[in-house]
């Protein structure tokens, strides 16, 4: 290859990457294994569709992600995906991305927004199904009678607590069954051990755990077997991940309750993209929950690898 083809290879090659569409990634945690499995597919699908995306921890922090948020409208991205770290927190980065003339696109956890204005979308799941799935196929497995326990994933997200509400008004359906204590662990296995170890300790009167994640549940069950009470208590989670699933395998879980993480964030980086494009889309894209239980659990083996 002669110079001057070569340079002009080179040229090409760098004009093609600078008009890649570029997109900023924000996740409420790197290290919680449902949100990984979204910002993993959000990574896949980029590549696909020839996206350069640039990805950000907050850790928790809703001041770090909301300086990474203004960090992406200074570098002129072209969109921005964010998972938020508190529902609460979106109205301001609602507001820095539509001044700045940018489409936004929360994914996952429920914004806090009213209503979400033109170019703002929000991808996930309707977590009015999620908990009402979850206890419905715990009250069954009890005989729709006994104690109910409930873990809060935290008091800042909107899912949480309507998967908490969705919980309690499945249980008052059921004169044989109460809700007789709910408490946070914050989404996180070992939180989720040591609140049922406490109440294990306390002698608290339980017949079913119903945690708002499978980390928490999964946590649940790790004290159970630590503690090894007499008789028999039902465990429930939430997002069928893989070792949500391994635990209903072995029958530590009764039932949990599949979100689809891959299809949340393979949709946002296409609705994404369309708003780059111009295009109209629907400010709500659903991603339906699923029930998952021993019966059915292999037809979702592979969905959240």
């Amino acid at each position: 290859m002669n110079k001057r083809a070569w340079a002009m290879l080179c040229l090409l090659s760098l004009s093609t990457s600078a008009l890649a569409e570029k997109i900023g990634v924000s996740m409420a945690y790197f290290d919680q294994n449902f949100l990984t499995i979204i910002r993993q597919s959000i990574e896949k699908e980029a590549k696909a569709r020839h996206l350069d995306a640039q990805f950000e921890d907050a850790r928790g922090d809703v001041g770090r992600q909301t300086d990474q948020v203004q960090s992406f409208i200074s570098a002129g991205v072209d969109a921005i995906i964010v998972d938020p770290v508190d529902s609460a927190s979106t109205p301001a980065l609602t507001k820095l991305a539509q001044q700045a003339h940018i489409p936004l696109v929360y994914v996952n956890r429920t914004p806090g927004d009213k209503t979400l204005p033109p170019g703002v979308v929000f991808v996930g799941s309707d977590e009015r199904e999620s908990g009402t799935l979850q206890m419905e196929a715990l009250a069954k497995q009890a005989g729709y009678r006994g104690n109910v326990a409930i873990m809060i994933g935290n008091l800042s997200d909107a899912g949480a607590l309507q998967r908490t509400k969705d919980v309690e008004q499945v249980v008052a359906k059921y004169p044989d069954m109460k809700v007789v204590l709910k408490q946070t662990a914050n989404y996180a296995r070992n939180e989720g051990m040591d609140l049922m170890l406490n109440w294990l300790s306390n002698g608290e009167e339980i017949d079913i755990v119903a945690a708002n994640n499978d980390e928490m549940a999964i946590g649940a069950t790790m004290a159970m077997a630590q503690a090894k009470p007499k008789k028999t208590i039902l465990v429930g989670g939430i997002d069928a991940t893989p070792d949500g699933l391994k635990a209903l395998a072995s029958g530590r879980l009764a039932v949990t309750v599949f979100q689809d993480a891959v299809g949340q964030g393979k949709k946002s980086v296409e609705v994404a993209q369309q708003m780059i494009k111009g295009q109209k889309v629907d400010a709500h894209q659903w991603i339906p929950f699923e029930l998952v239980t021993q019966q059915n659990m292999q037809r979702y083996s592979n969905k959240n690898p």
